[in-house]
């Protein structure tokens, strides 16, 4: 599965050969709802077929012939979130699970339709959890609402022995990876002292690895999931500095299901969350007293423009119908059936142009007009 925020980073979607397209549409977690989900996606696929008709037909089949394997994937359609979304061109084909709904939509443009993703990306509540034992790894990314385990980048490794390799001493050596991110046990030594070692080893190099592929791209407060017994060393090495202090006193393995996980996950992260939000009103007033603050988008458009947004807050479940034109920096005000959005349009540009861009509740918002923004100028 793919990760739009590494995409992104990594300039994957930027060259797109047109067509470009760019489909979303809402699923479901379990049944009886999932078959309706494939039911959904090959209407999708027939419109597409419809709107490729005018473009070469090996360009067409080209394109559809992914599109038709996943709609054939049984086993991906049985391990579906809440929302998906497929970017495809000629030689891309990139495909998201989403953990909030989206509106279905198919666009066939010259460059990709990447909104509802950012939108995703721009949720002030997530966080990623991660889980260490001595023995293995496992990251989970969230929300208030919603938690699912995400791959571990190729750099992250996956158990002792992946990060330890011949230095492992002789308690741990049978101990290997399965290729399935889980452990195979072979025998176990009694080397306290030398466990140890190996145990402080293991916790760095997962540190280390965490941050580099994991922390830094996302921006992510990070909570631990581990023994109790785990939880000083793995703290004391660390210098992860989106590690949250406070951690979870159980391995995932240990629960009854992901969603106590979840609740678990929130009760660490709230009060950290309350914060933020606390904090970034208080810099909003200040800001605001001093001229360097704005809940008008016109104003902020051509703050944007000038590179002058450092964050821009969102308000959730807010439309507010027009269009942005970031070529002139103009606001266009449309009627209530307008397809497009001012808030999504700005929170698209202000993130392009170096900006924070946070999407959070009405009543977190220090302002009644859907936005508010922070200069750093």
């Amino acid at each position: 599965m793919n990760r739009f925020d590494h995409d992104q980073a990594t300039g994957v979607l930027e060259a797109c050969e047109p067509p470009c397209i760019s489909l979303y549409q809402p699923t479901h977690r379990r049944l009886p709802d999932i078959p309706q989900d494939t039911i959904r996606f090959r209407n999708l696929l027939k419109s597409l077929e419809e709107q490729l008709a005018s473009h070469p037909k090996d360009v067409a089949r080209e394109v559809l012939v992914p599109f038709a394997a996943l709609a054939d994937d049984h086993e991906f359609w049985n391990h579906n979130q809440d929302g998906l979304a497929v970017l495809a061109a000629r030689g891309v084909f990139r495909v998201y699970r989403l953990q909030q709904a989206v509106a279905e939509r198919l666009v066939v443009a010259d460059s990709f339709y990447t909104k509802p993703l950012l939108k995703a990306l721009q949720m002030a509540d997530r966080y990623q959890v991660l889980a260490v034992s001595r023995k293995e790894v496992q990251l989970y990314e969230g929300g208030v609402d919603s938690l699912d385990e995400v791959p571990l980048a190729p750099g992250v490794p996956r158990t002792i022995t992946d990060a330890l390799g011949d230095e492992l001493t002789e308690p741990y050596q049978g101990v290997r990876s399965s290729g399935r991110g889980t452990a195979m046990h072979h025998g176990m030594g009694s080397k306290a002292d030398e466990v140890d070692v190996d145990a402080e080893r293991f916790f760095r190099a997962v540190d280390r690895a965490v941050l580099e592929h994991h922390s830094k791209p996302s921006g992510l407060p990070l909570i631990l999931a581990a023994l109790p017994e785990h939880h000083h060393l793995f703290h004391e090495v660390s210098r992860n500095p989106f590690l949250v202090a406070g951690s979870i006193d159980v391995h995932p393995s240990a629960l009854k299901s992901l969603d106590e996980l979840r609740a678990r996950a929130w009760e660490v992260i709230e009060p950290h969350h309350r914060a933020r939000m606390a904090a970034l009103a208080d810099e909003y007033g200040a800001a605001n007293a001093r001229g360097l603050a704005s809940d008008q988008p016109e104003e902020i458009a051509h703050a944007i423009a000038a590179g002058r947004v450092k964050v821009l807050l969102l308000e959730a479940d807010r439309a507010m119908p027009g269009s942005v034109d970031t070529e002139t920096a103009t606001v266009h005000r449309d009627g209530p059936d307008a397809t497009s959005d001012i808030l999504d349009d700005l929170g698209a540009w202000a993130r392009t142009m170096g900006g924070e861009v946070l999407i959070v509740p009405a009543e977190l918002l220090p302002t009644g007009t859907g936005l508010a923004a922070v200069y750093r100028f």
